[in-house]
């Protein structure tokens, strides 16, 4: 099946021009819609190869620039998240919610790294709330013609966490979660009006510890759950372009998500 590949900006709540990047199927019919939420490192070309390779199965596909804004051009590339992160991630994990630790660390990299930082670690919750934001005009422009039945949504790393979030928030007919965290407030999977799958690797303690929570609410709002672990993968495993990548997890979650969406997006 051929696939329309475009880029374009839709306007979202504060103004700015969001940055998306589409895929669909190039036959002219209507089909079911997937939103794709990037990684921590932006649309990147693995993220764009999702959506055009959903768009090859029969899904129309939009993925956001959540660092759109003026002031990100250019500085939030993936390059520079790397650069920015590196040092961050070096610290043991104790130490990363340690203040004078990650001060000191902050005062021996530069401007750019330590402005990256501040805005996707440090102040990570407001971040977080604000691509949110920017998530449910998109949401809104994709699916404006749509019933739920065929809206469809999937995230990794950072963008399984948002499209957990996002989920509790506007109605889909199915959402895919890779290695995401739980949304901010537990209760709010009792919102959530659609089957969910998460996909989570067996090594990946950070987003993992979160996991026996989310299975008791899970049970105790009745949702509709669909879960797999992928014993000694790492996170970000689907990302074939990562060190984590592991092809046997990522082929397999690629066909589990294909078989969740034909059984709940669809007519």
């Amino acid at each position: 099946m051929g696939v329309l590949e475009k880029e374009f900006s839709i306007k979202t709540h504060d103004g700015t021009d969001l940055n998306v990047f589409t895929a669909k199927p190039d036959d002219g019919k209507e089909h079911p819609a997937v939103l794709v939420i990037m990684e921590i490192w932006g649309v990147t070309p693995f993220i764009k190869q999702v959506c055009k390779r959903l768009a090859e199965n029969g899904y129309e596909t939009l993925a956001p620039h959540l660092y759109s804004r003026k002031e990100q051009i250019g500085l939030f590339t993936e390059e520079n998240i790397m650069d920015a992160m590196r040092p961050f991630w070096a610290l043991p994990p104790e130490k990363r919610r340690d203040k004078a630790a990650v001060q000191e660390l902050l005062s021996k990299v530069s401007d750019n790294s330590r402005k990256i930082v501040s805005e996707i670690m440090l102040n990570r919750s407001e971040t977080e709330k604000n691509m949110v934001k920017d998530l449910e005009y998109a949401y809104e422009y994709m699916f404006r013609d749509k019933p739920q039945k065929l809206r469809g949504v999937v995230g990794f790393c950072l963008g399984g966490g948002l499209a957990f979030q996002l989920s509790t928030q506007k109605p889909f007919g199915a959402s895919v979660i890779f290695y995401g965290a739980n949304p901010r407030n537990i209760d709010d999977l009792a919102k959530i009006r659609g089957p969910v799958m998460g996909l989570y690797a067996g090594e990946d303690g950070n987003i993992n510890n979160g996991l026996p929570e989310l299975l008791e609410n899970v049970v105790k709002y009745k949702l509709n759950f669909e879960m797999k672990v992928y014993p000694g993968t790492y996170h970000a495993y689907f990302n074939h372009t990562g060190m984590s990548y592991n092809k046997e997890a990522s082929e397999e979650s690629w066909k589990r998500m294909l078989r969740f969406y034909s059984q709940h997006l669809g007519e």
